[in-house]
């Protein structure tokens, strides 16, 4: 079944040609920023995290709004990738996602996508995380699985994906931004630049619990939040994690 959903999707994506940019992300990366950023532009349309309940569905992890989450949205893949491959008449198709939500599916489809890496130095990921799950693990922050991402699609496409650090975006966003939409081969618009406050009407049923700094912003601004003090009991998880960290960003953009 899985097939045939598969190839049907890339006949669409080949005669509507739309253009699939799948945003790989860990949690707390200003990844629903960039999200509300490309919302802003008059050819794409986005979604937050169309495999969030997959994941949830799949690993049994205890999430806020689990429940709710998985109520809001299929958590079959075939039923995910069919609706994401089936969209027509749009010109780009922008993909919020997690690194480890790409979890329990065949990941074959990623060759069909234009694929972006956010990272960002996993002391601050790691110390806003632990806001909101107390005692985070490798698995919940996706460094280690962006990396086998990387690896992947890098062996896949035979190209190195592109990589985006969330300091670079917050030390000049418009000159990321433009550098940004040249090595996707789209226009860039001013436009991405602000958003009004309160959050987007694709925002997941999950937004409550984590995009309040997001929904207070008008574009890319470093939060105070950003300086908070990683917990003793993380510092294992922050060694771990910043090798990984390392390896991607030797590849990000710089602006």
């Amino acid at each position: 079944m899985y097939n045939f959903i598969y190839q049907f999707s890339l006949i669409c994506f080949k005669f509507f040609d739309v253009k699939i940019i799948n945003l790989i992300s860990g949690p707390r990366n200003l990844s629903t920023a960039l999200m509300y950023s490309f919302s802003q532009r008059p050819d794409t349309v986005v979604i937050d995290e169309p495999f969030y309940a997959h994941y949830l569905v799949t690993t049994g992890i205890d999430h806020p709004s689990r429940e709710e989450t998985i109520n809001s949205m299929s958590s079959n893949i075939n039923e995910i990738l069919d609706s994401i491959f089936s969209k027509k008449n749009i010109k780009i198709l922008f993909l919020k996602n997690m690194a480890h939500h790409h979890n329990n599916m065949d990941l074959f489809f990623l060759k069909k996508m234009t694929n972006l890496f956010l990272i960002r130095n996993p002391k601050q990921l790691i110390a806003s995380f632990a806001q909101v799950i107390s005692n985070p693990t490798m698995k919940d922050i996706g460094l280690k699985k962006s990396w086998d991402l990387f690896n992947y699609i890098s062996k896949l496409k035979s190209t190195h994906p592109i990589v985006l650090d969330s300091a670079e975006i917050l030390n000049d966003p418009k000159k990321l931004l433009i550098k940004l939409c040249n090595n996707l081969d789209i226009d860039f618009y001013t436009d991405m630049l602000s958003w009004s406050k309160g959050g987007i009407k694709e925002d997941g049923v999950w937004a409550k619990h984590w995009y309040k700094n997001v929904h207070e912003s008008t574009g890319f601004v470093k939060q105070k939040t950003s300086n908070r003090e990683l917990p003793k009991h993380c510092e294992p998880l922050y060694f771990d994690a910043l090798k990984y960290y390392d390896k991607l960003s030797i590849n990000s953009i710089k602006v």
